[in-house]
């Protein structure tokens, strides 16, 4: 019997998003300034959303040099309206934004829980409604959610990053189911703890609702449940967002890719 010819190996192909247009929440920092620096490098237009003008500007310089540009664009996420407008006309959207506190819901604030859902859910939503009728109207476009293993598993004192999470991961599929006969792929990229500023303030926060020395709190509360004992860095996660945004990744949508070395093998 003749052996079957073995299938030549899949050339991956480099991201090249010359010509489109990327809009990327969050960017001043961490994660977002990781994925605005990975797109420009494939030669996306990227505007760089955040309300941090001094880090949009650091970001701005850094992309210099790039195959494509970074533009920064100053915008608070609780200005809906504004976070609408601005989606208008891209051809990728990375909704990254977010911000934390930890506390009991017995002692969390009803005012921060508000702007916890409407920058990390609200905002999400009004960018990619504003983001797809151009979408549509070339049909292609991607859009990728950072979400969090907080997306798929709950932990204690972090009701409205839990629940904004979420309800992040249901709108990502909902606008998958929708997208798709446009050509529009929505995905959730689903890191566990990175190395970012955010991070870097729950050391503090966790040790004060745990009660325990902040050099505890890194090995025994964020990093209990993970098998790989280490923060993830931003550049891993950009990497997961650009392939999500390259051509390889056309027939991934509705889905959450998970960053989290092993702790949702549990």
């Amino acid at each position: 019997m003749t052996a079957p010819h073995a299938l030549p190996a899949p050339h991956a192909s480099p991201l090249d998003l010359g010509g489109r247009t990327a809009l990327v929440t969050g960017a001043a920092g961490g994660i977002g300034r990781a994925c605005a620096l990975r797109l420009a490098a494939a030669g996306a237009k990227v505007r760089a959303v955040d309300r941090d003008a001094a880090g949009l500007e650091a970001l701005a310089g850094q992309g210099r040099g790039l195959a494509g540009t970074v533009e920064p664009h100053v915008l608070d996420l609780t200005d809906l309206d504004a976070a609408e407008l601005a989606a208008a006309g891209t051809d990728v959207l990375v909704n990254n934004a977010g911000l934390q506190l930890v506390r009991p819901i017995e002692e969390f604030p009803p005012e921060v829980f508000h702007t916890v859902l409407t920058v990390m859910l609200e905002a999400p939503f009004r960018l990619i409604r504003g983001a797809l009728p151009h979408m549509y109207g070339q049909g292609r476009g991607r859009i990728v959610n950072v979400s969090s293993v907080h997306g798929l598993r709950a932990s204690a004192y972090k009701s409205a990053y839990v629940a904004a999470k979420h309800g992040l991961e249901g709108l990502s599929k909902t606008t998958a189911l929708e997208g798709a006969r446009h050509g529009v792929t929505s995905n959730c990229v689903n890191p566990a703890y990175v190395r970012t500023p955010l991070v870097e303030k729950q050391l503090a926060d966790q040790a004060q609702a745990h009660g325990i020395p902040e050099e505890r709190v890194l090995s025994e509360v964020l990093l209990q449940d993970s098998a790989v004992k280490r923060l993830i860095e931003p550049e891993e996660v950009a990497e997961a967002v650009a392939y999500l945004c390259g051509p390889q990744a056309s027939f991934v949508t509705g889905a959450s890719l998970v960053l989290d070395g092993g702790w949702t093998a549990h």
